[in-house]
């Protein structure tokens, strides 16, 4: 019997397999960052009775936002769109979590409104984001101001106020690709020399209280946590990611956390789990998290068998095999075969590449015509 199909109990909610949606930026909100119709028929499309989706990264701020068509949550105007969403996954029996996210230095004035991005500390890099002028290099960053920290707390609380509010089931922090709170984390990034940097313990403060204001909204067993140790995105590093990310996992144990979610290499687990394809990450932090973890990084349906069977992940997230295949679950149970995505879809654009993808019968028909 298949592991990544059998039953798992996430905090309270009985998920039916171990197939999950990652958050998967596509760019295609209306212009006042409210969800669009078409997100609402893309999430619709991918749900599946006790499957969980996790959204794409979702604005907490007007001035959190790095790229342009990424949706917001940062407005009460923002509910409604979102209770479609979510009204259209419980209608076939998923569980809907928000990812909620800052872009931190990978913005630009355009997006913020005239105020430059902020990071922890200034440490120069190249990256674009997407603005109404196209892909555009991100604007040079400033160092945040301690007393601005909590500000910026308090709209992650509210936005988790909002998810609840438009009927989501938790919330996800984004602290991995070099966003703001995974700039915090590292010291890479991360050059302070007050009580958000320094020490690992005082560089993992900003995203500990983090968690606690999304905590204080939502209580245990619906707030996840995303990290990536191994990531590189936004020109991250760490000088000792091992240790730097088993002492945030330590910290994390105290929150009673629906699951950890962890970015692998995409390389990594992509057909089995031997010795060049192992999940580094998932390992060693297997063995200081107590609860739930969730690996994603380019696995195949043989892959996500092999790191379940293994103990090392309890669920696997797929990303752009999702992107393509509305009925991924389906497809991996049966061993059918996948739906090829289209790279030049994944960020921004039309129903085209997004929604227009048929599942396994419908395409089976298509072919016999």
């Amino acid at each position: 019997m298949s592991k990544l199909f059998s039953p798992f109990q996430l905090g309270p909610y009985a998920l039916q397999h171990r197939v999950v949606h990652a958050p998967t930026t596509r760019l295609r909100a209306n212009p006042d960052d409210s969800p669009s119709e078409l997100m609402v028929e893309y999430y619709a499309q991918r749900a599946s009775a006790g499957g969980l989706i996790i959204t794409e990264s979702t604005h907490v701020s007007y001035d959190s936002r790095g790229y342009l068509g990424a949706p917001g949550i940062y407005e009460d105007s923002h509910i409604p769109g979102w209770k479609k969403i979510a009204d259209a996954v419980h209608a076939k029996g998923g569980v809907l979590f928000m990812q909620l996210g800052h872009d931190g230095r990978q913005s630009h004035v355009d997006l913020t409104g005239g105020p430059l991005p902020i990071a922890p500390s200034v440490v120069p890099f190249e990256t674009d984001v997407l603005t109404h002028n196209g892909w555009v290099p991100a604007s040079p960053h400033r160092a945040i101001d301690i007393d601005e920290i909590q500000l910026v707390i308090e709209y992650y609380r509210k936005a988790a106020v909002r998810a609840k509010a438009a009927g989501l089931d938790g919330v996800e922090l984004h602290s991995a690709n070099g966003y703001l709170a995974d700039t915090f984390l590292q010291d890479g990034t991360n050059k302070r020399t007050d009580a958000y940097g320094g020490s690992i313990a005082k560089r993992a403060r900003f995203l500990l209280e983090l968690v606690e204001a999304l905590v204080s909204v939502w209580g245990p067993g619906r707030v996840g946590v995303r990290l990536s140790p191994s990531g590189q995105w936004g020109s991250i590093s760490d000088s000792d990611p091992e240790a730097t990310f088993t002492h945030v996992a330590q910290q994390l144990n105290k929150f009673g956390l629906a699951y950890l979610h962890i970015i692998e290499p995409r390389v990594k687990g992509v057909e089995t789990l031997d010795e060049h394809q192992r999940p580094v990450a998932s390992e060693f932090l297997r063995k200081v998290f107590t609860g739930t973890i969730i690996s994603a990084g380019g696995f195949n349906g043989e892959g996500a068998e092999a790191i379940v069977r293994k103990g090392d992940a309890d669920l696997v997230a797929f990303g752009r095999f999702f992107a393509s295949n509305p009925d991924l679950p389906y497809r991996l149970r049966h061993r059918l075969p996948l739906n090829d995505y289209d790279r030049e879809a994944f960020w921004g654009g039309t129903h085209v590449g997004y929604t227009d993808y048929p599942a396994y019968h419908a395409s089976a028909f298509a072919r016999a015509a």
